[in-house]
């Protein structure tokens, strides 16, 4: 298949392109420079000129809290409902498939229940407003899958584990929010499994996380104990403690219950993922730990 991805350079687009080739797939990775979603007659004209048989559209505005701010309202909008709507568009004129990557702030977090595909959603910021109309627009289509993920990692960019390795260099003592409880994903094994769906017909709304729930306190504990194993000299003495998230005030709010069931991927034949800790050990050896 010939698949275009949005968002090569971010942490999933990356990883996508990579897996997609590896498996003989005609994969075609842009990002801002190659095609601004946010301008339809770019998007109509890269399309039209690659004619992939599936979009794989990774590409978003994912910065929460300055999606919050007056001045960003507008152009975070342009982003992830506007440029989704045009992608939509744009495959619909072709017939081709389409895969949005969504996420877990299109609910309010609320409960300990995990969330269904087809629960409603009420987002609780603007990045979870601006995903939830993308989702509306690829709705519309009939050949659409729409793969709401959370907590992500890979070698590609920025993520909590990155973050929390490099604090942990010199910070010796972090604290770390409790009240958050969601899955971490590794964009390695989350490449593998949209790899898996994108060349079938089952189409619809899933949710793909690597398997177990923590909170980011919990992830924390267990990004050291794996570091402190492979580099002890560097983290065999950093502590870290829960607290509340209203420790650390942010612009956005954040759900409390990111937990998501992944039950509709067994049942419509899709292999789950590894468990987050599996998945960790993995990225830490990537990594070169």
């Amino acid at each position: 298949m010939k698949i275009l991805v949005t968002g090569v350079n971010g942490q999933l687009g990356h990883d996508l392109v990579e897996c997609l080739g590896a498996r003989g797939h005609e994969a075609v990775g842009v990002d801002i420079a190659d095609m601004d979603i946010t301008d339809g007659a770019s998007v109509d004209r890269v399309l039209s000129s690659v004619r992939p048989d599936a979009v794989m559209h990774c590409a978003a505005w994912t910065a929460v809290d300055a999606a919050e701010d007056a001045e960003n309202l507008e152009k975070v909008r342009r982003v992830n409902a506007g440029g989704t709507g045009h992608i939509a568009e744009a495959c619909e004129k072709l017939g081709c498939k389409l895969m949005y990557i969504s996420t877990d702030y299109v609910f309010d977090g609320g409960g300990v229940r995990p969330w269904e595909p087809d629960d409603a959603r009420h987002p609780l910021n603007v990045y979870g407003e601006t995903k939830y109309e993308g989702e509306l627009a690829v709705e519309r289509l009939e050949k659409h899958f729409i793969v709401r993920i959370a907590w992500v990692f890979g070698v590609n960019g920025g993520n909590f584990v990155k973050t929390m390795l490099n604090k942990g260099k010199t910070v010796k003592a972090l604290r770390v929010v409790s009240d958050q409880v969601g899955s971490p994903t590794y964009t390695r094994d989350l490449s593998r499994l949209l790899a898996d769906m994108i060349v079938t017909d089952k189409y619809g709304t899933y949710h793909a996380t690597n398997e177990g729930f923590c909170s980011w306190y919990d992830f924390a504990c267990e990004i050291f104990r794996q570091a402190a194993e492979r580099d002890p000299a560097t983290y065999a003495d950093v502590t870290v403690a829960p607290v509340d998230s209203s420790a650390y005030p942010a612009k956005a709010k954040r759900p409390t219950n990111s937990r998501m069931s992944k039950e509709k991927l067994t049942e419509m034949g899709f292999t789950k993922l590894p468990t987050w800790q599996d998945a960790l050990s993995r990225y830490l050896t990537e990594l070169g730990m």
